[in-house]
């Protein structure tokens, strides 16, 4: 697929994000659409998966770590076939199995449940462990966000996953620089993330986030990368693709009005 397809598949993914939000009226829009790009890079363009077999051998896994922008993993997973984007449509609803944050049990193509902070990306190196000792090809994928990695378990993940030089393993951080206390840096500062990751034996390659020529450049030399897992270091705004939401940390977790949720989409070039 090439870069004009990936972002006009972004855009149809961030459409589905603030739909849902919308029809659930509640949910986490803001981190939703800041990870829109990169999910959309993966499931089109990266990932060996197959929405016909979800549990298909030697695939690729993705475990969104940062499991709240749960609405971006569903939106990428409708529009790659995996279920109807009506059924996503029901999200937070009595009864539906698109909860707020991932649930492997219920949704196919979720390989992960998750939403406790940090213990996605603790299962996904675990994952690509087995894999390793299952001499599996699958490559693991994990997304954080940076308010997440605040939390000393993603550290912990950290030293075992370089320890045991996991090169199938790649971390993706969706760095936006808001959490939902408003910024990083007032809240308990993060920086500086890549100085961190190298220190633990990481591979880190710093990029635009919503740059699709970068993203994929990136997931290209982590897969040259021997020996070392690779940290994604992606620059990204909050809310990305609205333009009332874009770096506005009260939009971490509060859906769109009637008007809004027009305005939103209206400005993503959909139609309600």
């Amino acid at each position: 697929m090439d870069i004009k397809a990936l972002e006009k598949k972004a855009a149809e993914v961030r459409i589905g994000i603030v739909k849902a939000i919308h029809n659930a009226g509640s949910g986490h829009p803001g981190g939703s659409l800041s990870a829109a790009d990169i999910v959309t890079a993966l499931y089109f363009a990266e990932m060996n998966v197959n929405a016909d077999e979800p549990e298909m051998k030697g695939r690729d896994k993705f475990i969104l770590s940062k499991g709240h922008a749960g609405p971006a993993q569903y939106s990428a997973l409708a529009l790659k076939g995996y279920f109807p984007m009506e059924d996503f449509m029901t999200l937070r609803k009595l009864g539906s199995k698109f909860q707020g944050h991932p649930d492997m049990n219920k949704v196919p193509g979720i390989e992960m449940s998750t939403g406790s902070l940090g213990q996605g990306f603790s299962a996904a190196g675990g994952m690509a462990m087995a894999n390793k000792l299952d001499n599996d090809p699958g490559r693991i994928y994990t997304l954080l966000g940076d308010g997440e990695i605040q939390e000393g378990i993603v550290w912990e993940a950290a030293m075992s996953v370089a320890h045991y030089k996991l090169d199938n393993m790649v971390g993706i951080l969706d760095y936006n620089g808001l959490q939902i206390d408003g910024k990083n840096e007032d809240v308990i500062t993060v920086a500086p993330v890549a100085d961190k990751f190298r220190a633990f034996g990481w591979n880190v390659i710093e990029i635009n986030g919503h740059d699709f020529e970068q993203i994929l450049d990136a997931f290209a030399k982590a897969r040259a990368c021997k020996g070392k897992p690779t940290m994604i270091i992606a620059a990204t705004v909050k809310g990305k693709g609205v333009s009332f939401m874009e770096n506005n940390a009260g939009w971490h977790g509060k859906a769109p009005n009637d008007d809004e949720t027009k305005q939103a989409i209206a400005e993503l070039g959909g139609t309600i």
